[in-house]
């Protein structure tokens, strides 16, 4: 049987969660080529599937341009991913400024996927509690203006972008740079009786269930947990 060629391109990469995606994606075997788009170089090595294009000026024009070229010259299936958003230190940041990373550049990935013609899926990680109707309240992850961010990210990517977006939605990462020691060593110990969409998540889990949703190739938009992330990766 002869494959059909898959390219990936990825919003992301440097974070904690997106070191491990890249790292998925090449595991996978899966596809030809991996487009990053980020900032500067990675520190990582890795294989030559994978290109990485520099947009030092990460601007929502200069972004949705720069996903427009990177898939202009391919005639493969691209599936695309994002796990972009603003780590620790929300809290420190106006509302607006939070809006501009998580909403507006995966809003301007989204609408770059969905010009180039050639992306019908894309994956984007959220949080637990994303909802768009939230108060402007607080700014922590956590807090009511998070999960308004959060909520506002996801809508604008399904309304902007391809016809199927899977959203992501993990709550407490293990593996985070941004999760204080203390408290991954002691959220598992609670895991029992923990809600079952609230249990945390390690990030090699997250990147194996997007890969895994990935190449099941969905056809409706669909909102993933912890549950339907295990399931993904056959530990539901």
């Amino acid at each position: 049987m002869i494959m059909t060629p898959r390219i990936a391109i990825l919003l992301g990469a440097s974070g904690s969660v997106g070191q491990e995606l890249l790292a998925e994606l090449e595991r996978s075997n899966a596809f030809d080529r991996i487009i990053v788009l980020a900032r500067k170089p990675l520190d990582q090595h890795h294989g030559p599937q994978v290109e990485v294009r520099s947009v030092p000026k990460m601007t929502p024009s200069e972004l949705e341009h720069a996903v427009v070229d990177a898939l202009r010259t391919s005639d493969a299936e691209a599936i695309g991913f994002s796990v972009l958003g603003v780590g620790a230190g929300t809290a420190k940041l106006t509302l607006e400024e939070h809006r501009a990373v998580d909403v507006e550049l995966n809003a301007a990935f989204a609408r770059g996927l969905k010009a180039s013609g050639k992306v019908r899926h894309l994956l984007l990680m959220s949080a637990i509690g994303a909802d768009a109707s939230a108060s402007t309240r607080g700014g922590a992850a956590g807090t009511p203006r998070y999960s308004r961010v959060k909520g506002e990210a996801e809508a604008a990517v399904k309304a902007q972008g391809p016809a199927v977006v899977s959203i992501f939605r993990p709550a407490m990462i293990l593996g985070s740079k941004h999760t204080p020691g203390i408290l991954a060593a002691i959220i598992p110990l609670f895991k029992a009786i923990t809600p079952v969409k609230f249990r945390s998540i390690h990030t090699t889990e997250i990147a194996r269930a997007m890969v895994a949703a990935a190449l099941q190739g969905p056809v409706t938009s669909e909102v993933y947990s912890y549950p339907e992330m295990m399931r993904l990766i056959g530990k539901g």
